[in-house]
C-alpha cells in the first residue's frame, strides 16, 4: 500500500473506546467525509457504512486511485440519497486504512501497532462510528444505509443503539456469517501469511509488503463477488491477447487477467494487516449470540423502520439470508419491508447501476 496523507477530516475520540475483546482502544480516530448540509436541529442525517475494502469517500474521487467515489451514482444533488436535502457522512471503519485507526496506526511507542492492534468487531466499528455521531452533534439519525459489511454495521447499529437511528437500511447483507463465508475469508487470510514479505505483520519500515499474498486475498473474494452468469457473459473461457493456448500458466484466460488486474490493484490502496483484522471482525459478526442466540431479540421494542434488500444473483449473501433478517424483524413486531431484486451481477449489483435499487433506496430514505 501507497503512503498517503491523510486528507478526510479525523474525528479523534475523546475517550477510550471499549471493545467486544475487553481490550480498550486509546486515541482512536475516525476518518469521515461529509456531504450536503447538516439541518440546525440536526435531523436531516444520513449515515452510509461502507464495506470490507471501501472507505470513507463515498461520493468524492479516492485519493490514490483518483477514481470516482464508491457510490457516487447513489448520493448526490437530485440523487437517491439527495444531498441538498439530507447531510450525507461516511466514515472510514476501525481497523482499516484510510486514516482511521487500524494496525498500520502508531501505537504510543511511535511504532506501528501492526498485530498488537486489537482484535475488533462489527460492534467495535459501530462503537466508532457511535462516537463520531456524537462528535458531529447527531443524537439521531435520519437513516443509517449499508450494503453488504455496511448492511452488518447498520444491523448492529440498529440492534445495540436503536434510538439513534429511525430508518434502516440493509442491502445484500446477512445477521451472520456462514461458514462459506468464514471459509473463504480463511483462504485470504492464510494467502497474506504465507507471504515471506508479511514478516508476522511487521512490513511497514520494510521494503517489501506482502502484495503477493494480499493479491490473492482479493482474487478469491472478488470471485464471491460476482455471479456465475456474469462471470461467465463477461469472460466465458475467451482467451486473453493470444489465439491459442500456450501450455503453461500465463495468464492466458480473460478471467484470469481480470482476477489479476483485481487483485495488483488492490494492493496499492490496501493494507494487508488490515484486511486480516476486517475480515475476522466479518466471520466473528453474529447478531443472535449478541442477544441471547435469538435473533428477534435484538430488535424488540424498536421504533425504526427497517428496508432490507437483496440480489437474486447474490451467492455471498443470498436472499435466504435477508428472509431470516426479515422474519426476526416480524417476530420482534417491526415495521419492515423487503424487495428482493433481479440482477446479473450478484452480490456487487449493490455498486452498479440498478434502476429498482434507486427507486428503493430514494423511497425509503425520503
Amino acid at each position: 500500500m501507497n503512503a498517503v496523507p491523510p486528507v478526510s477530516p479525523v474525528y479523534r475520540v475523546p475517550h477510550p473506546l471499549p471493545l467486544d475483546s475487553g481490550q480498550v482502544l486509546e486515541g482512536c480516530e475516525i476518518a469521515y467525509e461529509t456531504y450536503g448540509t447538516l439541518a440546525p436541529d440536526a435531523s436531516n442525517a444520513v449515515l452510509v457504512c461502507h464495506a470490507l475494502t471501501g472507505d470513507q469517500y463515498l461520493a468524492s474521487p479516492h485519493p490514490i486511485t483518483g477514481k470516482p467515489g464508491w457510490w457516487e451514482r447513489m448520493v448526490g444533488p437530485g440523487k437517491p440519497i439527495d444531498t441538498d436535502r439530507h447531510f450525507v457522512i461516511c466514515a472510514n471503519v476501525i481497523g482499516s486504512c484510510m486514516g482511521s485507526s487500524g494496525p498500520a496506526s502508531l501505537a504510543p511507542d511511535g511504532q506501528p501497532y501492526a498485530m498488537r492492534f486489537p482484535v475488533i468487531t462489527i460492534r467495535d466499528m459501530v462503537r466508532g462510528l457511535v462516537a463520531l455521531l456524537d462528535g458531529l452533534g447527531i443524537e439521531r439519525l435520519h437513516a443509517v444505509v449499508g450494503g453488504s459489511m455496511g448492511g452488518m454495521q447498520a444491523l448492529s447499529l440498529a440492534a445495540n443503539w436503536p434510538e439513534r437511528a429511525a430508518r434502516v437500511l440493509v442491502i445484500a447483507s446477512t445477521a451472520r456469517h456462514s461458514a462459506q463465508n468464514i471459509a473463504f475469508h480463511e483462504v485470504g487470510r492464510q494467502a497474506i501469511m504465507a507471504d515471506p514479505a508479511w514478516a508476522e505483520g511487521d512490513y511497514y519500515d520494510a521494503d517489501a509488503k506482502p502484495d503477493n499474498g494480499l493479491a490473492v486475498a482479493r482474487m478469491a473474494a472478488h470471485i464471491t463477488y460476482l455471479s456465475e452468469a456474469g462471470l461467465t457473459e463477461k469472460f466465458g473461457r475467451r482467451l486473453q491477447d493470444r489465439e491459442a493456448k500456450g501450455f503453461g500458466f500465463d495468464a492466458e484466460f480473460q478471467v484470469e487477467s481480470y482476477l489479476r488486474y483485481q487483485g495488483s490493484g488492490f494492493t496499492r490502496r490496501f493494507d494487508a494487516n488490515s484486511y486480516l483484522y476486517i475480515t475476522r471482525a466479518m466471520d466473528y459478526f453474529d447478531i443472535a449470540e449478541e442477544h441471547g442466540g435469538k435473533l428477534a431479540n435484538a430488535f424488540r421494542g424498536t421504533e425504526a423502520r427497517f428496508c432490507i434488500v437483496s440480489f437474486d444473483t447474490d451467492w455471498l449473501y443470498p436472499t435466504a439470508e435477508s428472509r431470516h433478517i426479515v422474519h426476526a424483524l416480524n417476530a420482534a413486531g417491526a415495521k419492515v419491508s423487503f424487495v428482493e431484486l433481479s440482477a446479473p451481477h450478484g452480490h456487487d449489483s449493490f455498486l452498479l447501476e440498478h434502476d429498482q435499487l434507486d427507486r428503493v433506496v430514494k423511497g425509503f430514505v425520503e
